[in-house]
């Protein structure tokens, strides 16, 4: 069995504890004094960046399937037995990451700790299971296909990312759905779920030394798994402008436009955070908290009140590698997309050529601030955020947030609109309805 004793870890000024066992497994405790609840987060280094063509959509897949049980808990079992306690459970996959939570009254915490620790190796991945799955994935595939949004949003990545596997939705291509066999999701399942690609990360009304010991006896016997294979795609610098046009049914026309932006742990990202505050509000990171449309923000002044479109939004993610930046706008009836098009890029080009005025940058990073920290106030979003960090980037990007966020200034804005927000690094795509 690994060991892991107090020598080995230290509680932090934060009140986070990190440590190692020796299967790989990283651990990440913060224990809150008297709380009622504790919620556990299990987060996999997978998602559709580690997919290659034919085996698009795998991830999720994987993440289905071990809801379908094991011998210890067999298929519904750990459903009821948390609702039972009052608690509740769900998962998540998405272009880096692949993670499982539980949140619990802390009595019957040790509950999720068993849940997770058992389906890690011993999910069964029966013939049945798959093939039950594989029609419920393809039906919610078909879910997305109505919606003109997401068909855009497709294709549009898909023609401005030509390398990475960042260019393939998380859901997967049909034809791959089709035809991925049981033997290859149960491979991908043990390449990548094991303790050296996953980090456990627990929040809430725990004693320390006890849940340090729990977790030794549930997953230190869990063997370490083969070295993930390395993501190896570098998307190459896009050289001139992309456009993609969709057809399908509706009434309702769409634009969006993408420029390639810069990961997470790059020092541009955080102007670009402030940035997109400046054109849509600020928004929570985080999978738990929705932020409402900010009526004084520059795109809706500029599409919404002047009747170009009926709403306006944008896209910033935390990544591992590059990704997107996105602003998407849906055409008031009346109008044209070359008009909200036209309208949608002036915006983007004052950016460049003004700097922000002083009030409107500190509306922005205190707005930005707020959103953060109202996002952060439970046990499940403080678990969620110390696992996406370790998985995505740093701790210390999560520990460093704020100061960098606050340490913005309109110069680093106009310099990355300059630098980003460029006709040579962006992709225009339309949705055109065929009535």
């Amino acid at each position: 069995m690994c060991q892991m004793n107090r020598e080995r870890w230290a509680l932090a000024s934060d009140g986070v504890v990190r440590t190692q066992l020796d299967n790989g497994l990283t651990v990440v405790l913060k224990p809150l004094a008297q709380a009622p609840v504790a919620s556990l987060f299990l987060w996999y280094r997978v998602g559709s960046r580690n997919e290659v063509d034919g085996r698009t959509g795998i991830s999720h897949w994987v993440e289905h399937m071990l809801f379908k049980g094991t011998k210890q808990f067999p298929s519904g079992e750990a459903d009821r037995l948390v609702s039972r306690e009052g608690g509740y459970r769900n998962a998540m996959t998405y272009l880096d990451w692949t993670a499982y939570f539980e949140t619990l009254p802390v009595n019957r915490f040790d509950l999720a700790l068993q849940i997770e620790a058992d389906r890690m190796v011993n999910s069964l991945f029966r013939e049945e299971d798959v093939e039950s799955e594989r029609m419920v994935i393809l039906s919610e595939r078909q879910g997305y296909e109505n919606d003109p949004e997401f068909l855009l949003s497709e294709n549009l990545t898909a023609v401005a990312i030509t390398v990475h596997p960042y260019r393939h939705e998380t859901i997967g291509w049909p034809c791959d759905l089709q035809s991925i066999t049981r033997d290859e999701l149960y491979e991908h399942y043990r390449t990548y779920y094991t303790p050296n690609n996953a980090s456990l990360v627990a929040v809430g009304g725990f004693e320390l030394d006890e849940l340090l010991r729990r977790i030794e006896e549930l997953f230190g016997p869990i063997s370490p798994g083969p070295s993930v294979p390395p993501v190896r795609a570098i998307e190459p610098p896009q050289r001139g402008e992309r456009r993609v046009v969709v057809h399908g049914p509706g009434t309702t026309t769409y634009v969006e436009i993408a420029f390639h932006a810069p990961p997470a742990a790059h020092e541009d990202f955080f102007p670009l955070v402030v940035m997109d505050a400046i054109l849509d509000g600020a928004r929570a990171l985080g999978m738990f908290r929705s932020s409402s449309p900010s009526c004084s923000s520059r795109l809706y002044r500029a599409l919404v009140e002047t009747d170009l479109a009926l709403e306006v939004s944008t896209s910033l993610l935390p990544t591992i590698d590059p990704y997107l930046y996105s602003c998407s706008a849906t055409v008031r009836e009346g109008r044209r997309a070359e008009e909200v098009e036209t309208a949608l890029l002036r915006e983007l080009e004052r950016l460049a050529e003004e700097p922000v005025h002083p009030e409107e940058l500190a509306k922005a990073i205190k707005q930005t601030w707020a959103e953060f920290v109202y996002g952060s106030e439970s046990v499940t979003d403080q678990a969620y955020w110390l696992g996406f960090a370790e998985t995505v980037v740093s701790p210390q990007w999560l520990d460093e947030y704020l100061a960098r966020v606050e340490a913005v200034t309109a110069a680093d804005i106009q310099r990355v609109a300059q630098t980003y927000l460029t006709p040579h690094n962006r992709t225009i795509g339309w949705f055109v309805p065929e009535l």
